[in-house]
């Protein structure tokens, strides 16, 4: 004899648990990508370096990585400044750029842990 079930989805207990998830993740892909580009930040007395930050904003879903000085948007431009060896201008779009698969896949884990 056949058996039936049932089955109920809360679409909006779903929604909630992706949108925590994909936050989580974004803070994780964001603090990773700091990291990386800690490697690279042009380095002097590192003031740069001790000045960057990771952070989420969770109702628009976006993440942001970002060093607070007054020469550091000056220093991510400038191609011509020289820098010490192993350190470079571009020091957010290179290392967010090299990460792209990381990246995507903190988002991804993140999102299929929210979701169990």
């Amino acid at each position: 004899m056949p058996q039936g079930f049932q089955l109920r989805f809360d679409a909006g207990r779903a929604s909630r648990a992706l949108r925590r998830g994909a936050a989580q993740g974004l803070y994780l892909a964001a603090e990773y990508v700091l990291g990386e580009a800690d490697q690279v930040v042009p380095l002097d007395e590192a003031a740069l370096q001790r000045s960057g930050a990771a952070s989420v904003d969770a109702p628009s879903l976006t993440a942001m990585v970002s060093y607070d000085t007054p020469y550091a948007v000056v220093q991510h431009e400038r191609l011509d400044y020289r820098h010490a060896p192993g350190r470079q201008a571009k020091y957010l779009e290179g290392p967010l750029n090299a990460a792209r698969q990381e990246v995507a896949a903190l988002l991804a884990a993140e999102i299929r842990r929210a979701l169990r």
